[in-house]
């Protein structure tokens, strides 16, 4: 029969350089996914409804850049063991029954893996610590070369929060001689018993740069992926210019609209709203209202990309195709590429604009308007 924990502090260690990680400051303080990776590691354990108090060790020169964390703060050692020692201590007159310690560099860890300990501790354990079966084949090497093979029946992948009856890991480290490389190797020293409990593949350790990536994969989680299409037809009438995609091109005659008739930004536009399933340009911007009369497409489409940004997505690229005999199209892509890219707030290389003819078929091909045929990809921000 479990049994409910008085109380559960959380230590997690952040005093590191990660020198491993390649250039640049110290791994827990750079960029993942939206946030920093300690704000990431800090944020699972502060949500958790078992966790109590929580403690930051840290680096001297790290203290300022903590500062907006919460939890108490201490400075760590000159080794990870007395980095956790240090933590440990500013627990000593506490009421602390029981700590997870945990290394700031696993930024996937998740409520789950946290419980798992816990409960593992309120069924009596003295020590409990998540760990991965090994699947791969084992060798030994020398120089590039293997030297022989070593089974993997019985061996684990250590992971954090290590959890203990906290006197005790408090004891251990006390004794220990110190270069553990991890609480579990202390507390074995000690005589302790470690009882091992499921790990995660996604509460893997930041250790080089190729990290970063795996794990900003994972706490983004899956994409979502959205692909909308638009289509829009212009009459012409009688004018000197038209515009195509914002740009102004001299021609012959001018397109028919309640707008600028920009047939091009709006056949974008309607691609973005159908992405999100949100209609076309007609439901945000009706006809009807004269506020919209002679109105700069470009209202539409910055609404378009508004909106998709509210909704959590990204425009990944856009893909416009110009029907028409007359005006050419291709002295003009350039600009035009350059005007939707802004106010999309993409580069060139993510905005195609293009054109076809009909080969002097159908209206386009009378020259009685243009049409214009466009796709929008959307992402997940």
């Amino acid at each position: 029969m479990t049994k409910p924990l008085p109380k559960v502090a959380a230590v997690i260690v952040a005093a590191g350089r990660g020198t491993r990680a390649g250039p640049g400051a110290p791994k827990q303080w750079r960029p993942l996914a939206g946030k920093r990776v300690i704000d990431w590691t800090v944020a699972a354990f502060e949500a958790h409804p078992d966790i109590d108090d929580l403690v930051l060790v840290l680096h001297p020169d790290d203290m300022a850049l903590a500062a907006q964390l919460p939890g108490k703060h201490v400075t760590g050692g000159a080794s990870r063991d007395a980095s956790v020692r240090n933590g440990l201590e500013a627990l000593a007159d506490c009421d602390t029954t029981h700590v997870l310690i945990h290394d700031v560099a696993r930024a996937g860890i998740d409520a789950s893996t946290i419980s798992a300990v816990i409960d593992a501790l309120r069924s009596g354990a003295t020590g409990a610590a998540p760990a991965l079966p090994v699947t791969d084949a084992l060798w030994s090497g020398k120089d590039a070369t293997v030297t022989g093979t070593r089974s993997r029946e019985g061996l684990f992948r250590a992971q954090t929060p290590q959890g203990f009856d906290f006197s005790k890991i408090l004891e251990a480290h006390r004794a220990h001689k110190g270069g553990a490389a991890d609480d579990v190797e202390v507390a074995r020293a000690a005589g302790l018993d470690v009882t091992i409990v499921a790990g995660a593949e996604s509460n893997l350790k930041i250790t080089t740069a190729e990290d970063f990536a795996r794990l900003e994969t994972h706490l983004r989680g899956t994409m979502d992926v959205r692909l909308g299409n638009g289509f829009d037809v212009h009459a012409f009438e009688d004018g000197d210019h038209v515009i195509l995609c914002g740009a102004r091109i001299p021609h012959d005659k001018a397109l028919k609209g309640h707008s600028d008739a920009d047939v091009g930004m709006h056949a974008v536009t309607d691609a973005i709203y159908g992405a999100l399933a949100q209609g076309d340009i007609g439901r945000h911007f009706p006809p009807s209202d004269m506020e919209w009369k002679d109105a700069d497409s470009s209202i539409f489409l910055k609404h378009a990309v508004a909106l998709a940004d509210k909704m959590g997505f990204k425009i990944a690229n856009v893909d416009c195709t110009l029907i028409c005999e007359r005006p050419k199209i291709g002295p003009h892509a350039p600009a035009m590429m350059a005007r939707m890219g802004e106010i999309m707030g993409l580069s060139t290389d993510r905005v195609s604009i293009k054109a076809t003819t009909s080969e002097t078929l159908g209206f386009t091909g009378r020259e009685e308007g243009i049409a214009a045929i466009a796709t929008a990809t959307l992402v997940t921000k």
